[in-house]
């Protein structure tokens, strides 16, 4: 089984100041391993057209997924998107904002599907309303769940 998230839309490379925010440059995303905040997986530039993360999954005996990637805290299971970025006079990029996209939120008749052909997909925007990198939960309509056959490619 794989969970694919497809991101589309994305804020750019800078993201401006707000309170308590002093902005950052040379922003990137990337995919948060399970308790382990600093391996990101596949970081993608803030201005790429796209960018697509391939997951592995299993399932639980009662149907939920696990993976290296999938995090399960209170409020259920999640998958972290990290945004990183330097702040003004930093060299080092630092996390400033994460996503999580919540696994309880797919629809039961999409996760049976996806388990039957191989691949979930998950397809969202990853700019906010304000232009921003997108943060906090992510449900749908904001998120769109649907099954795939596993690619090739």
């Amino acid at each position: 089984m794989r969970l694919r998230i497809e991101g589309h839309t994305l804020p750019g490379r800078h993201c401006g100041p707000g309170p308590g925010f002093p902005g950052a440059d040379g922003i990137e995303v990337a995919v948060q391993r399970k308790d382990r905040p600093a391996e990101l997986l596949n970081p993608q530039p803030g201005d790429a057209p796209t960018a697509t993360w391939t997951l592995p999954c299993t399932f639980t005996a009662d149907g939920e997924l696990l993976g290296p990637y999938v995090q399960n805290r209170l409020g259920g299971r999640f998958v972290y998107l990290s945004w990183t970025g330097r702040q003004p006079g930093e060299e080092a990029p630092r996390r400033f904002r994460r996503a999580k996209l919540m696994l309880a939120d797919v629809p039961s008749e999409v996760l049976a599907e996806a388990r039957r052909r191989g691949v979930l997909v998950a397809r969202l925007a990853l700019t906010d309303a304000k232009g921003n990198p997108v943060c906090g939960r992510v449900v749908p309509p904001e998120v769109e769940w649907t099954a795939d056959e596993p690619s090739d490619a």
